[in-house]
């Protein structure tokens, strides 16, 4: 066998694909931890009251383009070890990104502080139940919608207010991927309530790269129905 074949097939077996899948998630993970530490700490040292769940979404700002970045060094990582450089594209991910991702991550972040707001007063707003189930629905929904979004903003350039149209109309096409997406809303949900905010973020790789794996019957359709070849 010669030296170019040998240098052909170096890192691109089961095991160096899978190595290069596990160094890829924990470089993706540092940078994500790197970008969005400052709000997540102060969002593990908040109290858990009523009065803070605006500060709380505050706090969750810098975590939307850090989790667009994640999607974008994932979609384009390598399985090659010997090619791997995910800090590259997570970088580069993130300088394309960051304005774009804002722009659906804020909306999505005031309407969870509303309904968070108004579920820690529910008892005191003396209002009927079945707002309450609203509130819970719109949030989830709206849940649902940003993660589509954020998908189809790492990867496409598209503008704010056609993203948005594109991951509601994603949320009924693709029922199947809907209802992955809210499986995966419900075990980080879970997470943070047996556990803590610091353990999802410690997990932020790996749901990310879920919700990447959920969403690729979208990113298909997307890329053959609304852009050029």
């Amino acid at each position: 066998m010669s030296d170019l074949t040998t240098s052909r097939k170096f890192g691109t077996g089961p095991l160096s694909r899978g190595s290069a899948l596990i160094y890829t998630l924990l470089i993706v993970e540092l940078l994500v931890l790197l970008t969005a530490v400052p709000g997540l700490v102060a969002l593990v040292l908040l109290d858990r009251d009523a009065s803070n769940v605006p500060l709380m979404a505050a706090c969750l700002l810098p975590v939307g383009p850090a989790l667009s970045a994640a999607l974008y060094a994932l979609r384009h990582r390598s399985g090659d070890l010997a090619e791997l450089s995910p800090a590259t594209a997570f970088w580069r991910g993130y300088r394309l990104n960051f304005g774009a991702a804002l722009k659906i991550w804020v909306p999505w972040l005031l309407v969870l502080a509303l309904a968070g707001t108004n579920l820690a007063n529910f008892a005191a707003a003396g209002v009927p139940g079945w707002w309450g189930a609203l509130l819970i629905v719109l949030a989830a929904g709206g849940t649902l919608w940003v993660a589509n979004a954020l998908v189809i903003t790492s990867l496409f350039a598209f503008r704010a207010v056609d993203v948005a149209k594109l991951a509601a109309y994603a949320l009924g096409r693709f029922p199947a991927a809907t209802l992955a997406n809210a499986c995966l809303l419900i075990v980080a949900g879970g997470v943070v309530l047996v556990a803590s905010e610091a353990v999802l973020a410690l997990l932020a790789s790996v749901l990310t790269a879920t919700l990447l794996w959920n969403s690729r019957a979208m990113i298909t359709e997307v890329r053959q129905r609304f852009t050029r070849p």
